[in-house]
């Protein structure tokens, strides 16, 4: 069993490092201080979440942990922001993503 966790100081290294090795789009490290971001032209009292980024190494998939950490994103978003809406782009081309997100967590 894979506990997930939140995220610690030192955590960002092997973070950008999965990033780099599955991704095409990346951000520089001063980007991964940035957090969370709320629009403050928002007038609903529940702001909404977005996540920029999800990635996880080849010898990890299938297990179900891109699923569990959406969901637990989400849960967070939800608690901390009061966020019912979460926004998310995918590549047309990861077929793999578009059917997480399609399929498996009605996006």
């Amino acid at each position: 069993m894979i506990n997930i966790r939140q995220a610690r100081a030192g955590d960002e290294i092997g973070m950008q490092h999965c990033n780099l090795t599955n991704l095409p789009e990346n951000y520089d490290m001063k980007y991964w201080y940035v957090l969370a971001k709320l629009n403050e032209e928002d007038t609903t009292d529940h702001p909404d979440g977005h996540i920029t980024s999800l990635s996880v190494m080849r010898s990890y998939r299938r297990l179900g942990l891109a699923e569990r950490l959406m969901n637990q994103s989400q849960r967070a978003m939800l608690e901390s922001f009061g966020s019912t809406f979460v926004s998310l782009h995918v590549r047309v081309s990861n077929q793999a993503a578009f059917s997480l997100y399609k399929n498996t967590l009605k996006f």
